[in-house]
């Protein structure tokens, strides 16, 4: 990998241009326009005062209490979570159609559910809709809460909680150790959950922590507390935590380091991943911090800079959104996977995150395609300069929504046929072990 170039306190993740495919004018003005005719404060309001038919009537821009549009084609304004949440507590989050007695098909957006699953319903659509709900109270209650069931720990590994604070602030996180740590130099995934998830949630759908028994690594899990987004997002979409200095990417880092210094962890093999809005946010540590990450892992994430606020959010989710800047850094390794079905963050947001890693040289590249042991297809397209190890990995899962792909189903938001993303993705990692500056 190329020498890292500090970038200055402050300084934004993106400055000079890339060239990913063009997105239509057409597609990006209308969602734009959309966004723009909101009544925000009046969606507030009605939210507040628990009217959420009311509520979601008028982001989908028609008058408070209007009928939804009928009919088959009816298109969702934005994006909603295309996974289904479990009827029993502890269940495994299921695909659409894929539950015991579902027909297989989606609701239609000119379907109106009624009763407790027609306000679940609005609850979860008004959540989604909204990547930072701070400023809408009363929704963080009841919907999509991160699992807490305990993860399995073999004898002689560790998994504990830890606590950061420096001064951009604190979170918590609880670190893996495996069994066969003795002291040695170990590498370091940091895994960054999605929104509603939690740090036992994300190792248990992923399966990091059997991974790292299985080749000797740590892990570290940092947890975003409601406190900081109703939906335990991380905020990609805020300008102040896309800089070095100061905001979440300053919290990662610096996390990041404390475990580093606590179990001297090789700082030349430290490795960040993530799902969604962990997805983006360590696209934005890979921006950020290319002197900490040696490589990062994006799973149906975006490319730091796709947006600045919530308007731009929802035009970056829905791929409407005007393709970030590459940024003034050293180019990170960088290993990609996204489902071409995803309906909550659009499948162009993964060519924005390879375009944004790509570095100034002409690199070679290979492209296979497969199919996993549980029968989705896939696309791998491999980066790499000469007989090097790749510098860009790209995984186009045809027909997968958005879900770790290869997980556990004892976590949310996982596509267990999938191939194992976690596995590739520590084989990526570990290929630029000793490429980071010490």
């Amino acid at each position: 990998m190329d020498a890292p170039v500090a970038v200055p306190a402050g300084a934004p993740c993106a400055t000079t241009p890339a060239d990913p495919k063009p997105l239509s004018p057409t597609t990006k003005d209308r969602t734009m326009t959309a966004f723009a005719t909101i009544d925000m404060a009046e969606v507030t309001r009605l939210t507040q005062a628990g009217k959420l038919a009311e509520a979601m009537a008028v982001l989908q821009g028609r008058p408070a209490g209007a009928a939804a549009p009928a009919g088959p084609g009816a298109a969702r304004p934005w994006p909603a979570l295309d996974m289904v949440a479990p009827s029993i507590p502890g269940g495994a989050w299921t695909a659409p159609g894929s539950a015991p007695g579902s027909t297989g098909d989606a609701p239609s957006a000119g379907t109106a559910p009624s009763g407790r699953q027609g306000l679940s319903e609005t609850i979860r659509s008004l959540r989604e809709r909204f990547p930072k709900m701070g400023a809408m109270p009363g929704l963080a209650e009841g919907l999509g809460a991160g699992r807490s069931a305990p993860v399995p720990v073999p004898e002689g590994a560790r998994f504990e909680e830890r606590r950061y604070a420096g001064a951009a602030g604190s979170r918590t996180y609880k670190v893996y150790v495996p069994s066969g740590y003795a002291g040695q130099a170990l590498p370091l995934v940091v895994m960054l959950h999605g929104c509603t998830q939690s740090p036992d949630d994300f190792a248990a759908g992923t399966k990091m922590n059997a991974l790292a028994e299985e080749q000797t690594f740590l892990v570290a899990y940092p947890a975003q507390p409601a406190s900081a987004n109703m939906q335990r997002c991380w905020n990609w979409f805020n300008a102040g935590d896309q800089q070095r200095e100061g905001g979440e990417p300053a919290l990662l880092a610096g996390i990041a380091r404390q475990v580093v210094a606590e179990f001297s962890a090789d700082p030349a093999r430290v490795y960040a991943a993530g799902l969604s809005a962990g997805g983006a946010a360590a696209a934005i540590l890979a921006a950020t911090h290319p002197d900490v990450f040696a490589a990062i892992g994006v799973h149906s994430g975006l490319a730091c800079g796709s947006a600045r606020d919530m308007p731009s959010a929802f035009a970056a989710m829905s791929g409407g959104g005007s393709a970030p800047a590459r940024g003034a850094h050293a180019a990170v390794p960088t290993i990609v996977f996204h489902g071409d079905a995803d309906r909550t963050v659009n499948p162009v947001n993964a060519d924005h995150v390879v375009a944004q890693a790509a570095p100034g040289a002409a690199l070679g590249r290979v492209v296979t395609r497969g199919r996993s042991e549980g029968g989705v297809a896939y696309t791998c397209t491999v980066q790499r300069e000469g007989d090097g190890p790749a510098l860009l990995e790209q995984w186009v899962l045809h027909g997968a929504g958005h879900a770790w792909s290869g997980g556990s189903a004892s976590g949310s938001y996982t596509d267990p046929s999938g191939p194992d993303a976690s596995r590739e993705m520590v084989r990526f990692f570990l290929a630029h072990a000793g490429t980071a500056a010490r």
